[in-house]
């Protein structure tokens, strides 16, 4: 049975339903809605704009849904979905821990389609209440997989064994989600792309043991040699 998460009026699930199931023009204009809204914002683009870009009336659109905030709750969920389960194939590969943490940065970022459109951000200043379920999925998402990862690393040598994995898990996750604070890290001076990167490469200097830093800097020379 799907276990059913309650923010507010805001329902997301733990498990996801078959998102074949939908209608086929509902399912076409969430795709579509949902690149629009990661690429220009969620505030930026209006029914006016979706209908136009699939050749639509405005009028179909609310056949589907009610209002816009009802559009933007089914595409954050489809995300959300979409990015679960793509973390869930990296974990279930039980890769080096390090490589994990850099192969699921890599997965994300590959979602963001223009790091200068804020999504997240119009997202928590237009849709806080959306955006407050979210983070709170999110969290147990997250605080699952890191808990994993910081126990394999610590079980293979990799991460300092003295490590308080709960502390790390939460400080992990409070660092992700406050970079994204555009009032203290503003995208004219720190792009998207830099601080996910950067951010990551403090949070494993800080726990990786002498052996695994070895690790980290093999990746850090990888990924600089890739760019």
């Amino acid at each position: 049975m799907l276990k059913k998460l309650n923010f507010g009026n805001f329902f997301c699930f733990k498990s996801f339903p078959d998102l074949s199931l939908r209608p086929i023009m509902k399912e076409k204009i969430v795709q579509k809605a949902t690149g629009l809204f990661l690429k220009l914002g969620f505030k930026s683009v209006t029914m006016d704009d979706i209908a136009n870009e699939m050749a639509i009336s405005k009028k179909t659109i609310y056949t589907h849904f009610k209002n816009k905030t009802a559009l933007v709750k089914e595409c954050t969920c489809n995300v959300l979905q979409n990015i679960t389960s793509g973390i869930d194939e990296i974990c279930s590969m039980e890769q080096n821990p390090i490589e994990e943490l850099f192969e699921i940065k890599k997965f994300v970022m590959g979602k963001i389609e223009d790091e200068n459109s804020s999504p997240q951000y119009q997202l928590q200043k237009y849709y806080p209440e959306i955006s407050e379920g979210l983070k709170e999925s999110h969290f147990e998402k997250m605080m699952e997989c890191t808990r994993t990862n910081l126990r394999r690393g610590i079980e293979q040598g990799l991460y300092r064994s003295n490590l308080d994995i709960e502390f790390i898990a939460r400080l992990y996750f409070l660092g992700i989600h406050g970079t994204k604070d555009q009032n203290l890290f503003p995208l004219d001076k720190f792009s998207t792309k830099f601080i996910t990167e950067e951010y990551l490469e403090y949070h494993l200097r800080g726990i990786v043991t002498p052996e695994g830093f070895l690790t980290l800097k093999r990746f850090i020379k990888e990924h600089q040699t890739n760019d």
